[in-house]
């Protein structure tokens, strides 16, 4: 019998059932989520890194983007406002298209 201790999608409980198996869950308090949403962030980031494949890479991105929607829930707010305020900053500062790398800063 497999034990995962990790956070799964919501739905994932019930999917379980229908393969005939029976998960053990428990809800995770505050400090737990947000600790596990960032692991969770981190294992995606990853899987996204290894993707060979385009529809594997925007699979992985798509999970990302979950994450970072979970979030902004638990900050009581939503993508749209996030959205807006990644634009502001790019209106100010840019973006990354451009791919600037520093390497470093000198006192003229």
């Amino acid at each position: 019998m497999p034990t995962y201790n990790k956070l799964i999608r919501d739905k994932s409980p019930q999917i379980i059932k229908n393969n005939g198996k029976t998960p053990t869950t428990r809800t995770l308090n505050e400090n737990e989520y947000i600790k596990e949403i960032c692991k969770k962030t981190g294992e995606e980031l990853t899987e996204y890194l290894e993707a060979k494949t385009k529809p594997h890479k925007l699979e992985e991105l798509s999970d990302l983007l979950e994450l970072i929607n979970a979030l902004a829930e638990y900050e009581g707010t939503t993508l749209e406002e996030i959205n807006n305020i990644r634009k502001k900053k790019a209106d100010e500062r840019g973006g990354f298209s451009n791919r600037v790398f520093l390497i470093e800063v000198t006192d003229n």
